[in-house]
């Protein structure tokens, strides 16, 4: 398979359309190479517009929401971000890329583990990994100045809203199946914050269990 062939096509007849346009972004995603992040049975899969099935049951985002989330956020060099939902550390390493450091968290720790190594054989190193419930956010790093949620909640999480420095983003897709929506909210001030609807979509709903103990990576 011709993966740069694949990659162009992924962003020309996917990306595009969905009005991703910033040419940073588009640029990035020909930078990080999708094809390392997925599990190797699955390379040959990994620039299909589809919701892509990882080890633990979740799946890897659709790569037109993965865009279009990072441009939604438009994430600054001097950005603090806080990633719900580690995943494959694909969309980790798109937000590492374009941020100063960036904090994840996932529910899985064999999950969080492979991420990591995704991450390392990337030289991706700006990245602290932990394993716990990310839908409370790392208030012990607050606040941040980008949020991103890699999967679906019913309502947009009140705790990761408090986490937002003034001026900070917050993308999340709320709402039940068959269609949500993804959401990006400003906080504009201490206790003020606006909302803007960016996209329809269906994702898997975020894993929400007890929080445990993280576990850290750092790179």
């Amino acid at each position: 398979m011709n993966f740069e062939q694949a990659r162009f096509n992924m962003v020309e007849q996917q990306i595009r359309p969905w009005d991703v346009l910033d040419t940073s972004i588009l640029d990035l995603l020909f930078h990080v190479k999708r094809e390392d992040f997925v599990p190797v049975e699955k390379r040959l899969l990994a620039f299909v517009d589809m919701q892509l099935p990882l080890e633990n049951g979740t799946a890897m985002l659709e790569p037109k929401v993965e865009a279009r989330l990072l441009q939604d956020l438009q994430v600054k060099a001097s950005d603090k971000v806080l990633e719900v939902g580690t995943g494959s550390g694909y969309l980790t390493a798109l937000l590492a890329a374009v941020s100063q450091h960036v904090y994840s968290v996932d529910l899985d720790a064999e999950q969080s583990e492979r991420a990591a190594a995704n991450l390392k054989t990337a030289g991706i190193r700006n990245v602290t990994l932990s394993v716990g419930n990310g839908i409370e956010g790392v208030p012990g790093q607050a606040p941040f100045d980008v949020i991103c949620v890699g999967g679906s909640t019913p309502v947009v999480p009140e705790a990761l809203k408090a986490q937002l420095a003034v001026g900070g983003r917050l993308a999340v897709i709320v709402g039940d199946a068959p269609v949500m929506i993804a959401k990006v909210i400003t906080r504009v001030g201490e206790n003020a914050y606006q909302e803007a609807v960016s996209f329809d979509t269906n994702l898997p709903r975020l894993q929400q269990l007890d929080a445990i103990e993280p576990s850290r990576f750092s790179f």
